[in-house]
């Protein structure tokens, strides 16, 4: 039976999700986190075969928690659960190290089948996407790029518009007010982008962006 950790910040997703699951009696739930750096934590210490986790997470960006908790246990599974179907987010996700990815609106036995897979180290996409990611990465095989030659590949989608903003000369309330986001939202975001692009301030960040071709 898969241990599996649940990592959402939407406690009435998350419970409803672990009663769902826990009903089946075919996992068990071993804990549940709010946020990233919850969820890293909790990884460490409870070691789950499966990770579900939402992509859009406080404190630590769901992506960055993903690659810290396979990097110290590769053996823990990985499986994205959130609303953003984009193939950035997605091939964002696998990069970091996801096996699995569903949009949530999936049902039980889609969960339950991909939970499944996932701790047998099998990859998995949801039905809506496995079609699209299948013509995604034929596409960059016919043209012979590799997946990660666009600029900084670590970053979500949301992230990379953040990153061409501020590249772009615009302040967090500018950026806030253009993706109509909350301050606090454009805030993770920002924090998310320096810390993966190991930078300390906005100028670095800046540099950077505009090295890569970005904010011009």
């Amino acid at each position: 039976m898969p241990r599996v950790l649940l990592a959402d910040d939407h406690p009435v997703y998350r419970d409803g999700l672990r009663m769902m699951l826990e009903s089946t009696g075919l996992v068990e739930v071993v804990g549940t986190a709010a946020d990233g750096e919850q969820a890293v934590r909790l990884a460490g210490r409870l070691r789950p075969d499966v990770v579900v986790m939402d992509l859009q997470m406080p404190r630590l960006e769901g992506t960055e928690a993903i690659r810290r908790i396979v990097a110290a246990r590769p053996q823990t599974g990985a499986l994205a659960l959130t609303m953003h179907d984009d193939d950035d987010s997605v091939l964002a996700a696998m990069l970091a190290g996801a096996r699995g990815y569903l949009v949530k609106g999936a049902d039980q036995e889609e969960i339950l089948r991909a939970i499944t897979a996932v701790a047998r180290g099998e990859v998995i996409f949801g039905p809506a996407l496995a079609d699209r990611i299948s013509a995604y990465f034929a596409r960059l095989a016919g043209s012979g790029r590799p997946a990660d030659e666009r600029p900084f590949p670590q970053l979500t989608a949301r992230e990379r518009q953040v990153l061409e903003l501020i590249a772009a000369g615009l302040s967090n309330g500018q950026i806030a007010a253009r993706l109509s986001l909350s301050p606090k939202t454009v805030r993770n975001n920002v924090s998310n982008v320096f810390g993966k692009l190991q930078v300390a301030d906005r100028t670095q960040a800046i540099l950077r962006a505009r090295e890569a071709g970005l904010g011009r």
